[in-house]
């Protein structure tokens, strides 16, 4: 039996950047930098690229990538990760953002960590600080708050928790988090996320994993200090290439 298996969705449909997942960076698809990146994480026992276009696949192929074709009617990453998951013997199941090509290892192996050491919590994600205030009033920056044992209490595109005294010192202004979109889950939990219907929280702001919290289950979150760009747009990819240059000349 697997312990382990980390699934990266890789979609060709995108409003704002069609076939983004296979765009060159770097002489490398975007995809080509999440799966070389996911591969060095330890706790996984396996690793795939669930494809929903015959033009991902063919690139996953030339680079040497473990493809899977999934329909290409699933709603959501996390319905691509279920459809890949569900013949399998297995206990955790890693959803890696197929434009997320900053991700960490790292990243990975303490989400499957905290997954076998938290019996309370049925998922976990990632969080890290925020160092940019620009990033505050970003809706596109989900930001999170957590209990004192690192479990979810709410995710919001507003910055929260609000500032009402407008406190500005540094060591007195509350700590803001924004939330990294690498999920992990049990594998039970996964089919049980599933068949929840879309709650109030989830459809006001528009995050899937507020249905989670609304139904009382736990979501562990682990902080990490590395940042990621996902590429949604030509102007993230170019952000990411100066990113990735940046790296390479330390």
């Amino acid at each position: 039996m697997m312990k382990a298996i980390g699934v990266i969705p890789a979609r060709w449909g995108s409003t704002r950047f069609e076939g983004k997942v296979i765009a060159n960076l770097l002489g490398k698809p975007v995809v080509q930098h999440v799966w070389e990146n996911a591969k060095k994480a330890k706790t996984l026992d396996d690793l795939v690229i669930a494809c929903d276009d015959e033009r991902i696949m063919k690139v996953v192929k030339e680079f040497g990538g473990k493809a899977i074709f999934t329909s290409p009617n699933q709603p959501s990453g996390t319905d691509r990760l279920a459809e890949v998951v569900n013949p399998l013997d297995i206990e955790i199941a890693v959803n890696i953002q197929g434009d997320e090509p900053l991700v960490k290892p790292i990243m990975i192996d303490n989400l499957v960590m905290s997954l076998e050491d938290e019996k309370l919590a049925h998922m976990a994600t990632v969080m890290k600080k925020i160092d940019d205030e620009a990033e505050l009033t970003n809706s596109n920056v989900v930001k999170i708050i957590t209990d004192k044992n690192g479990y979810a209490i709410y995710f919001s595109r507003y910055a929260i928790p609000y500032n009402r005294t407008g406190e500005t010192d540094e060591k007195k202004k509350p700590v803001y988090y924004k939330h990294i979109g690498l999920y992990a889950f049990t594998k039970d939990f996964l089919f049980t996320f599933r068949n929840l219907p879309h709650s109030a929280l989830e459809n006001a702001e528009k995050l899937e994993q507020l249905r989670v919290i609304e139904n009382g289950y736990k979501i562990k979150v682990v902080e990490t200090k590395f940042d990621t760009v996902g590429v949604d747009t030509h102007e993230d990819l170019k952000k990411v290439e100066e990113l990735l240059l940046r790296e390479q000349e330390r």
